[in-house]
């Protein structure tokens, strides 16, 4: 026996006692935790290590909560996404960044740091302490934490990649919702301030500085406010052509390590923008599909092509081996559950000894329900199609798209529906609809 195997096994394996058993734990729950506690998870593990009074995490991976906070209420309730949009946007890489910003509607001293692959933004308010440069114990809890943030910012992406048929139709809902509520609040501003600009243009006020003074902030917060509202229909779309090259980077790996070729056929770059959660759904349908095929006999090549018609993402997936894949197979059958969560369509096309063809259809507007008992408003034909997209969430300028009109008309058309249901808000006239069998 030589020396070296004569030492204690002790001299090359630590003992159990130095084992950071806490952080080892901390790291297990967070991996382990659901998209609605992630952060809170994330704000207990980091706790011993960089004491906070609220967490904040902004990711575009979930559109329809793209923010998870945990923390003081005050923080928490009041934090928006203009605020974390603009201090993402003044950050470089992902350093940790410490310094003041405007968080929950107050300056307030903070740590922020990004994590690269989604874009994703940390932000802890009051942390106890930016780290001294030259204090070793120091920087290594910095480290720590921003260890902690990259596995949180990587289980967000797997979950949502992985996530059920019940989390796609929430976080749609969600979607919708938000987007509705946005565009009720941007037209009910819009309209005050509208407005006031008027009144202070009026050739009565006789106070030239005030009205000068008046009028060029009136005239910013409208233009604030119709950015804050085109950036929230930002966060829930993604442009088709991005969607594919997200989709190429996350089959990356399975075309450097499998040995098979990979082809993809790219989206016509003037397609529609997908709503975020069939964005994320339709690359886990090709990742779950192109794993399948690759997982066959004689399997060389794997070509995934995607287009759409205006109303649905087109799907489609090809291989070249024998034809051995099933409609039935397990992993078949878990992607057409996903597909119809988002009342989409799979099908399968086996070709023995030419492969498996499958095709996805997922459609890009939520589904809307016949028209209910409404004969007796009297609503022309396209006041009911107008109807409907308010009912599915829809704002002006999208509802002008999907029918081909101007802005102008659909407001026309708006005022008509509200003085036929007798309302005074979207808001009432959604309700109103819901009444009537309407969705």
């Amino acid at each position: 026996m030589s020396a070296a195997t004569d030492q204690p096994l002790n001299d090359f394996t630590p003992s159990v006692s130095d084992l950071p058993w806490p952080l080892l734990q901390a790291v297990a729950e967070l991996a382990d935790a659901p998209l609605t506690q992630i952060a809170d998870r994330l704000r207990d593990a980091m706790l011993p290590y960089l004491g906070s009074s609220a967490l904040v995490i902004f990711t575009e991976d979930c559109t329809g909560r793209p923010q998870k906070k945990a923390g003081e209420e005050d923080i928490i309730s009041r934090v928006s996404i203009a605020e974390l949009d603009t201090l993402r946007a003044a950050l470089s890489d992902e350093t940790p960044w410490f310094g003041e910003a405007e968080i929950g509607g107050k300056p307030r001293p903070v740590l922020a740091v990004t994590y690269a692959p989604s874009h994703a933004l940390l932000v802890l308010t009051d942390p106890q302490a930016a780290p001294d440069q030259e204090d070793p114990e120091q920087t290594d809890r910095l480290d720590v934490v921003t260890y902690l943030w990259r596995i949180a910012a990587r289980r967000i992406q797997e979950k949502v990649a992985d996530a059920p048929p019940s989390y796609l139709l929430e976080s749609r809902a969600a979607s919708a919702e938000r987007i509705r509520v946005t565009a009720e609040l941007t037209d009910l501003h819009s309209t005050t301030l509208e407005t006031l600009l008027a009144a202070l243009r009026s050739s009565s006020l006789n106070d030239t500085a005030a009205r000068t003074t008046v009028t060029d902030l009136t005239a910013k917060a409208l233009v604030g406010l119709r950015i804050l509202s085109d950036r929230t229909t930002d966060l829930v779309e993604e442009p088709v052509a991005n969607a594919f090259e997200r989709l190429r980077e996350d089959l990356r790996p399975l075309t450097r390590f499998s040995g098979i070729e990979v082809e993809f056929i790219e989206p016509p770059l003037n397609g529609r923008a997908l709503p975020g959660e069939v964005a994320h759904a339709a690359r886990a349908i090709v990742r779950g599909l192109a794993l399948a095929m690759m997982e066959q006999p004689e399997v060389s090549r794997v070509r995934t092509q995607w287009d759409c018609d205006g109303e649905n993402l087109l799907i489609n997936v090809r291989d070249d081996g024998r034809g051995a894949l099933t409609a039935d197979a397990p992993s078949i059958s878990r992607l057409d559950r996903r597909v119809q969560a988002l009342n989409g369509r799979l099908r399968i096309d086996v070709m023995p000894g030419w492969g498996a063809d499958v095709f996805v259809t997922l459609p890009l507007d939520l589904p809307v329900r016949p028209a209910g008992d409404v004969a007796g408003w009297n609503l022309a034909a396209r006041e009911l199609e107008v109807l409907q997209h308010l009912v599915a969430g829809h704002r002006n300028r999208t509802i002008a798209l999907s029918l081909g009109i101007s802005e102008n008309t659909v407001k026309f058309h708006v005022r008509n529906l509200f003085r036929k249901l007798d309302v005074g808000s979207r808001t009432e006239a959604i309700a109103l609809a819901h009444s009537h069998g309407l969705r």
